[in-house]
């Protein structure tokens, strides 16, 4: 059941709103340079197999390793998670499903026999390459 979009509270909130990057984000873009720049290849903004409408921000088939950088704001980091003032009953609820959804997302490919990475976009992107490239070739 999908929540129904509150009205926007400002014009302003609203274009930043669908401005927003869904993929290609920076810290992205660092991650996967880096990894291309190991010798890593991957594909991008893959479809998660058996689940159509979710996608990996990088996949390694062969290797059966999936990567994600999730947003602190859409995923709820620990860290630095926020509740917009504006519609807060919708956010909270909004933000909570997204929370499950990654979960379940999680679980489908690890029921596959795959390895799920995720990392925060505020981590270092080395870091993250340095796990992703372990997981990648123990394959």
């Amino acid at each position: 059941m999908a929540l129904e979009r509150p009205t926007p509270s400002s014009a302003g909130v609203s274009e930043r709103m669908s401005r927003a990057r869904r993929r290609d984000t920076a810290p992205e873009m660092l991650i996967r340079k880096e990894a291309h720049r190991r010798g890593l290849r991957y594909r991008v903004d893959a479809a998660i197999p058996g689940m159509p409408r979710r996608r990996a921000d990088m996949i390694f088939a062969g290797a059966r390793v999936a990567v994600f950088v999730d947003g602190c704001f859409w995923h709820s980091c620990p860290e630095h998670t926020s509740i917009p003032r504006a519609n807060r009953e919708w956010w909270v609820a909004k933000l909570e499903t997204n929370q499950l959804r990654d979960r379940a997302t999680d679980a489908h490919l690890e029921g596959l026999g795959w390895t799920v990475l995720r990392f925060w976009e505020h981590e270092d992107p080395l870091t993250a390459v340095d796990a992703v490239e372990t997981a990648v070739r123990a394959h």
